[in-house]
């Protein structure tokens, strides 16, 4: 993997750098083969809030992890659990699939040596399915932007799923941690 490292309003050190390799490198043992991507971290410093993200892009898999603490080691080493928590449960559904479809590729590692965890604690963290509980069927009335927002706030929600009038695509608005506003839009 090869990693950008940049900062948002602060400048990163040497040891601040190949702190976050070497910590990153610790994925690569949950691989097969080690994967050709450009693994993004971003570090900054907000209000004394030390944040760190990271997105690794995979074939058909994004992993993104992001942590905030009082100190920025500890928040590389937080986004890094994450992470690998993240792999873990990946891991055994992916595997599954592609024996499923005999094929011998395989993305994770069967075994992965995974320094301070159980085997136990290994088996329930991959095990875990994800059950569906709901589905719900809207018909989505064409707004702007601003009035998605505006029926965010009255629902009480932090995200608004809505027709943008302006492009006639299902776009979703929502609220940020920061008190601001985010739109996602498809990029088909």
């Amino acid at each position: 993997m090869k990693y950008n490292v940049r900062g948002q309003r602060m400048e990163v050190t040497n040891a601040l750098r190949d702190y976050v390799e070497k910590k990153l490198s610790r994925l690569e043992r949950y691989f097969e083969a080690p994967p050709q991507t450009d693994v993004h971290v971003t570090l900054s410093v907000t209000k004394g809030r030390h944040a760190v993200e990271v997105t690794i892009p995979l074939p058909n898999l994004l992993l993104r992890a992001e942590e905030k603490s009082g100190d920025m080691y500890a928040s590389i080493d937080l986004v890094v659990d994450k992470l690998e928590r993240q792999i873990r449960k990946h891991k055994t559904k992916m595997n599954r699939k592609l024996k499923h479809l005999n094929s011998s590729k395989v993305m994770f590692r069967e075994e992965a040596e995974s320094a301070g965890h159980t085997a136990a604690a290994l088996l329930t963290d991959e095990e875990e399915d994800f059950e569906l509980v709901r589905t719900k069927r809207f018909k989505f009335k064409p707004m702007d932007v601003e009035e998605a927002i505006l029926q965010m706030n009255l629902v009480g929600h932090t995200f608004y799923v809505f027709a943008n009038s302006a492009t006639k695509e299902v776009n979703v608005v929502y609220r940020r941690t920061d008190g601001t506003y985010g739109l996602i839009e498809s990029d088909n």
